[in-house]
């Protein structure tokens, strides 16, 4: 009787978890990636008022629509392999408006992002950037704040 064949073995990555996969003109091997979440600040203040369950719902949202979305990508997937070592930076747009202004600078860009629409209202509550190497996409969020 033959010995039975192992199974095979998973290959390693040829990256740390985590770190940046080169990928048409993606950063080197070694950036940190980071995912970053833009809520609308207006929503928890008067006179709108969320519960702040309902803010972080949005902010949870679109957060997995751009994952989803680009889970295909390389960044994406070292991403997902942290799990809980994912850094998630959550930054605050000041009104629907900025939200928009913000959302049509990155898609000039080509920067992946999803915007969260809450229905039936119709209303634009947050985006989220698939992860991202932070130097690749700071420059488009650095008048932001992050969300109190």
């Amino acid at each position: 009787m033959a010995a039975a064949t192992p199974p095979p073995r998973r290959r390693q990555p040829a990256y740390p978890a985590g770190r940046s996969v080169p990928y048409g003109g993606m950063a080197a091997p070694g950036a940190a990636l980071v995912q970053y979440v833009v809520l609308r600040g207006d929503l928890s203040r008067p006179p709108r008022s969320w519960p702040l369950g309902a803010v972080v719902a949005q902010g949870c949202h679109a957060a997995l629509a751009a994952a989803h979305t680009h889970r295909q990508h390389p960044d994406t997937r070292a991403y997902l392999e942290l799990r809980g070592a994912m850094r998630t930076v959550v930054l605050e747009a000041p009104d629907e408006a900025s939200l928009t202004a913000l959302a049509q600078t990155l898609k000039q860009h080509s920067i992946d992002h999803e915007v969260w629409t809450e229905q039936p209202e119709n209303t634009a509550t947050c985006l989220a950037l698939r992860p991202y190497p932070k130097d690749q996409v700071h420059q488009h969020l650095k008048k932001l704040k992050l969300l109190k």
